[in-house]
């Protein structure tokens, strides 16, 4: 089926589904997007797909008998700027997979699991290792969902004191300043509170009058912030 490239969007969205390659310019689909794409999506031939490799770079293509055509020019989006960080403390169950697939969605570009004083959840190396893994399948797929052609960064589980060392950054805190744009590494505290060693470590900043669940708080202060970045409130 021929597809006027003209008439391309110009941007990755739509019904249209979106997939990671290694190579824009010699796209192939690995086995699970082939899957999804073939027996989930049931594509025809000649449906559109935009493809990107995760730096930056897109172009649209088509379907055809489960492989995919270049049918559009290549494209290249800037780099967020500036690039936004949000830590988060370790919390129980699935929530830290619901943490990175909120965060990924809203446009965070790195996410730092950290252990914190009061942070219940432990994990020892081999689930640790487990859960990176997991965490950054997560990462994937949301960025597919929300159509993202920078893939963010999913640092391993760090200490919370050598995020604090980054210049910057802040902690979230019912009573803390005003959320600024200049604010671009923000650190969410465990579901038990900052211990009081804890919040000598840097300044806070607050995200409303109520208290939040640790997983709440986290997608609360993603929103905020890449609202600010891209322009949508001052």
């Amino acid at each position: 089926m021929a597809i006027d490239a003209s008439g391309l969007p110009e941007q990755p969205g739509g019904t249209a589904p979106h997939v990671f390659v290694d190579d824009v310019d010699s796209p192939v689909l690995g086995s699970e997007d082939l899957h999804h794409l073939s027996r989930v999506r049931r594509l025809r031939n000649g449906d559109l797909v935009s493809v990107t490799n995760g730096h930056g770079s897109w172009r649209w293509c088509a379907y055809n008998n489960e492989t995919i055509e270049i049918v559009g020019e290549l494209a290249a989006e800037p780099e967020p700027d500036p690039k936004l960080t949000v830590g988060f403390a370790l919390v129980k169950g699935s929530k830290p997979e619901l943490v990175v697939q909120k965060l990924t969605e809203l446009g965070i570009d790195t996410i730092i699991p950290f252990l914190a004083e009061r942070s219940v959840v432990r994990w020892d190396d081999a689930k640790t290792e487990r859960q990176g893994e997991r965490l950054t399948k997560v990462a994937r797929e949301a960025s597919m969902q929300s159509r993202r052609v920078w893939l963010p960064t999913i640092a391993p589980v760090t200490q919370l004191h050598d995020l604090a060392a980054i210049s910057g950054v802040v902690r979230a805190d019912r009573y803390g300043d005003r959320l600024s744009s200049g604010h671009i590494t923000v650190l969410i505290g465990p579901e038990g509170g900052w211990s009081e060693a804890e919040t000598e470590l840097a300044p806070s900043v607050g995200l409303g009058h109520n208290v939040l669940r640790a997983e709440t708080a986290a997608i609360a202060a993603a929103t905020l912030m890449v609202a600010l970045r891209d322009g949508f409130m001052s």
